[in-house]
């Protein structure tokens, strides 16, 4: 085995990201302090072309260049847009026919692996607050609540780490099982 150049990675230019087909998968980041975890979001939607980020509330936005620093760029690639309440997105995809989902510990939750795709839906992750976790209001407003298992004694993930099991499970569905 031999590791790959990185031109032979065949990584898309900007303008070819911008043109190519999207994953139908929106992420929407709610209250996130972590400039690096906004970052490393970014990133990840990159690598699965995620269609949009919206960012609400206390999140910071681009440019910014603690955000960049793990997003390596990724800010100019990736659509984002930003919305003071997280009530007006939910509100605005749900118009759309998009299908919304919080990732959180609740109630009658679906576990990640028994959580079901249609191919032919788009849907929406909504990630919370790296301490408060998504808001019980932006909860009740979804369509139901992915939760990641977790079987040891911390029971909770760096909402970056979140993001990145939670989109890749879902591109997988979407794209890779289709």
């Amino acid at each position: 085995m031999r590791k790959l150049a990185n031109s032979e990675l065949g990584r898309k230019n900007k303008d070819e990201f911008k043109i190519a087909e999207k994953t139908p998968l929106i992420v929407v980041l709610d209250d996130i302090r972590s400039l690096h975890n906004i970052g490393s979001v970014f990133r990840t939607s990159d690598a699965f072309l995620i269609e949009k980020i919206y960012l609400c509330g206390i999140t910071a936005t681009p440019p910014n260049k603690e955000i960049h620093k793990t997003a390596l760029g990724a800010t100019e690639t990736v659509a984002w847009e930003y919305y003071k309440n997280v009530s007006d997105v939910i509100a605005k995809l749900k118009n759309e026919k998009v299908s919304v989902w919080a990732v959180e510990q609740v109630e009658h939750s679906i576990m990640l692996p028994d959580f079901e795709v249609n191919q032919t839906q788009k849907y929406a992750l909504i990630f919370g607050n790296e301490v408060k976790g998504v808001s019980e209001d932006a909860i009740n407003q979804c369509d139901g609540v992915i939760e990641i298992p977790q079987l040891g004694t911390k029971h909770s993930l760096n909402i970056s780490v979140s993001a990145g099991i939670v989109i890749w499970d879902v591109f997988k569905k979407l794209i890779i099982s289709s």
